[in-house]
């Protein structure tokens, strides 16, 4: 059955009555969190630590090329990328650093049936990064309150970037912008830091452009197994998903 199907088929199992307007629904197979109304992510309840969401294996390709001892998430969500890191090594420590105290609740009763034991911070994340830098990998989803608001994701970029080491690596979710605002926001990208290489995709079918700067020095061609905690198989198809990446360069 399509994912779209099992959608149409939940049942509310969670509403918020605050003004953020989350719910959380299941089915026999899925259960997943809404923000507004939108889906924002979706666990497979037999299998918790599969990606379920296309752009979240674009989130996670830096895996091909590197084997990172921290990962820090702004954005808890609804667990999809702890829960991966989590099965996938115990050598990675993985924190989230969430501004919803309900969305932290949603997770820990609905989202963590294995109990894993990520560290989650309550606090907002680009002001947390002011007072830790040491950051091996941020993943970061920007989001903008309305259509008017593209300034403000100017700003978050801006934000990232100034807290983004010469040796870490950044990785950032670009729901729902125009090509004219994606090529400004990799523009601003290249602008701000000489560092760091930028590679970005598009999601088929999605609203989602998702952005990897890591740095200069590393290399991604021949892509070695050896330097990934992926199994084999992920890794093999998962290279494949690399090759449709496209590099920005500033003129």
């Amino acid at each position: 059955m399509k994912l779209t199907r099992h959608l149409s088929q939940g049942r509310l199992v969670y509403l918020s009555q605050n003004d953020d307007a989350i719910s959380v629904y299941e089915n026999a197979h899925y259960r997943w969190l809404n923000f507004g109304g939108t889906v924002q992510s979706i666990m497979h309840k037999r299998k918790p630590w599969l990606l379920t969401l296309p752009h979240q294996i674009a989130i996670l390709l830096p895996l091909l090329i590197f084997r990172p001892t921290n990962i820090t998430e702004l954005g808890l969500g609804g667990g999809n990328i702890a829960r991966f890191i989590t099965h996938l090594s115990t050598e990675i420590s993985f924190q989230s650093v969430e501004e919803s105290q309900v969305v932290i609740d949603s997770f820990l009763q609905y989202f963590n049936p294995e109990s894993c034991q990520n560290t989650i911070i309550h606090s907002d994340g680009l002001q947390w990064l002011t007072q830790h830098n040491n950051n091996h990998w941020i993943i970061s989803d920007i989001y903008r309150q309305d259509e008017f608001s593209f300034t403000e994701v100017i700003k978050q970029l801006e934000q990232l970037v100034e807290y983004l080491q010469t040796t870490s690596c950044l990785t950032i979710n670009l729901p729902d912008i125009s090509d004219d605002e994606m090529n400004l926001s990799l523009t601003v990208l290249g602008q701000l830091q000489s560092s760091h290489q930028i590679i970005y995709f598009h999601i088929p079918n999605y609203r989602n452009i998702i952005i990897h700067l890591y740095p200069e020095h590393w290399r991604t061609e021949p892509l070695l197994k050896r330097n990934s905690y992926l199994n084999k198989v992920t890794f093999n198809r998962w290279k494949g998903f690399w090759k449709h990446g496209k590099n920005h360069y500033l003129k």
